[in-house]
């Protein structure tokens, strides 16, 4: 049998963003439970539990005071202010797991997408949309943890979050949620069989294939 020895190829950086209520959080979950190879960042964020949440598992929850610190270290790839709370994403992690091999799923809005890609232009940004208004609105009432207020508030956000689709790379409707799983997949499985990819993986397969001796 030929020698097929792989080597370690460095993993791929994707940017998921999507308005609230779009389903991002929970494709994304199915995603990284049915896929190898594949972690999303665990953001830091200012803002408070929600119930069923863990720190260091669904965010890192850190006070105003701690965070900004943070940014004056430099720690983080982006940054961005959300509503009233502040989300940030540690650069360092993000290094190792890409060295190491390991794809990894940022879940961040579009102003941080916008950071990343400055800073790392080879970022795969997808953008998730929902099928329609009022299944936006409908998917924001059944959390049930938000006033009329609050849902009025994130409808002219996610409007104004859905203007900036056309930055993105991927775009992905989530209105039957498999189908809109099975796309996301196929983005991934499309960036790792790239010419670039596949030449780190298997670069000793490539040169006994093309070696005189044969």
């Amino acid at each position: 049998m030929a020698d097929i020895n792989t080597h370690t190829a460095r993993g791929t950086l994707y940017v998921i963003s999507a308005p609230s209520g779009a389903g991002k959080t929970s494709l994304v979950k199915a995603l990284i439970d049915s896929t190898d190879g594949i972690k999303v960042s665990v953001s830091h964020t200012t803002r408070a539990h929600r119930p069923g949440e863990e720190d260091g598992v669904h965010y890192n929850f850190v006070g105003m005071t701690i965070f900004k610190e943070m940014i004056g270290r430099a720690t983080f790839l982006e940054h961005a202010q959300v509503f009233d709370n502040y989300y940030g994403t540690c650069g360092e992690w993000v290094t190792q797991q890409l060295e190491s091999g390991t794809d990894v799923i940022l879940e961040i809005d579009w102003q941080g997408a916008q950071q990343v890609r400055r800073m790392i232009p080879e970022a795969i940004p997808i953008f998730i949309l929902p099928p329609s208004r009022q299944s936006l609105e409908q998917r924001l009432r059944g959390r049930g943890q938000d006033s009329d207020e609050i849902i009025a508030r994130r409808m002219r956000d996610a409007v104004n979050e859905i203007t900036h689709y056309r930055e993105f790379d991927y775009l992905v409707i989530n209105d039957n949620f498999d189908t809109a799983l099975a796309e996301l997949r196929t983005i991934i499985l499309n960036q790792r069989l790239r010419l670039l990819s596949q030449q780190q993986r298997y670069g000793q397969l490539l040169d006994n294939l093309l070696s005189p001796g044969l």
